[in-house]
């Protein structure tokens, strides 16, 4: 990489592009870079930052993501809410995808788009020294393009009105995936805890052919306690889903091992 002809890898949008399905580790418990070499040595492609359902901070993420990037495993950082200057943070903080809970509207993915991208496809603020190029001074213009190319944007899918809507927002231009949120889509359905129900089914089928018809990835969240569902689920042609949380292995395998004791 020269000073001004910056490369920039996304080892997740690389690996789902060929056709391959990655898979992600929830971090939510812990709030060290330790967490990285874990899910590294697990063999997980990504880490899932997530800032919607803990106490995370921004300084955290930002550790967290470097880490990551260093390591060549793909930081994404779910924010809390639609929120430009939280997403236009997360990117200013290392991550290389940007993950939207609650997106319901087209309008709403457009907002999303503008608040993550450079222009000319949105109208994120210039920083120089990112971090997910090392903070190797680079020229503004090949710098923007770099990370414009590189980053995602995605967002989730976890309601009836999101589902209501769902082609219009497969079709927003620089949106990359869109990711379902199994246990909160059950819940909005009516179905709570019923991750089979028909009718979910149904709603990832509505998803997977909206993100076939607009050439962008579909995922798939919160199957992790059902393998053989997220199996199904994934044969509908997801490039991504996650396989569960930090918090939620180190409970189960303590569980286990106490058991052996007792």
């Amino acid at each position: 990489m020269t000073d001004t002809e910056p490369t920039l890898i996304n080892h997740l949008r690389r690996k789902m592009q060929s056709g391959e399905l990655a898979v992600g580790m929830i971090n939510r418990l812990v709030r060290g870079a330790e967490i990285v070499a874990i899910a590294k040595t697990a063999g997980f492609d990504c880490l899932f930052i997530d800032r919607e359902h803990n106490g995370f901070s921004l300084e955290t993420t930002a550790q967290i993501a470097l880490a990551a990037n260093m390591a060549g495993l793909t930081p994404l950082v779910r924010v809390a809410q639609l929120d430009e200057v939280e997403i236009a943070q997360a990117f200013d903080a290392g991550a290389m995808g940007v993950i939207i809970p609650g997106i319901e509207s087209a309008a709403q993915a457009r907002t999303a788009v503008a608040a993550a991208k450079f222009p000319p496809l949105g109208r994120r603020s210039v920083m120089p020294c990112l971090p997910q190029m090392m903070f190797r001074p680079m020229p503004a213009p090949q710098a923007m393009q770099a990370i414009n190319d590189a980053t995602l944007v995605i967002a989730m899918v976890e309601s009836r009105a999101a589902l209501d809507a769902v082609e219009e927002i497969a079709a927003v231009p620089g949106l990359d995936m869109l990711l379902v949120g199994a246990n909160d889509l059950s819940n909005m359905l009516g179905h709570t805890g019923d991750l089979g129900h028909e009718e979910v089914r149904a709603g990832f089928a509505n998803v997977a052919k909206a993100c076939r018809a607009n050439d962008i990835f579909f995922g798939v969240g919160g199957l992790g306690q059902t393998p053989e569902l997220a199996k199904e689920m994934i044969a509908l042609g997801a490039r991504y889903a996650t396989a569960g949380a930090d918090i939620t292995f180190m409970t189960n395998a303590a569980i286990a091992n106490a058991k052996k004791f007792v």
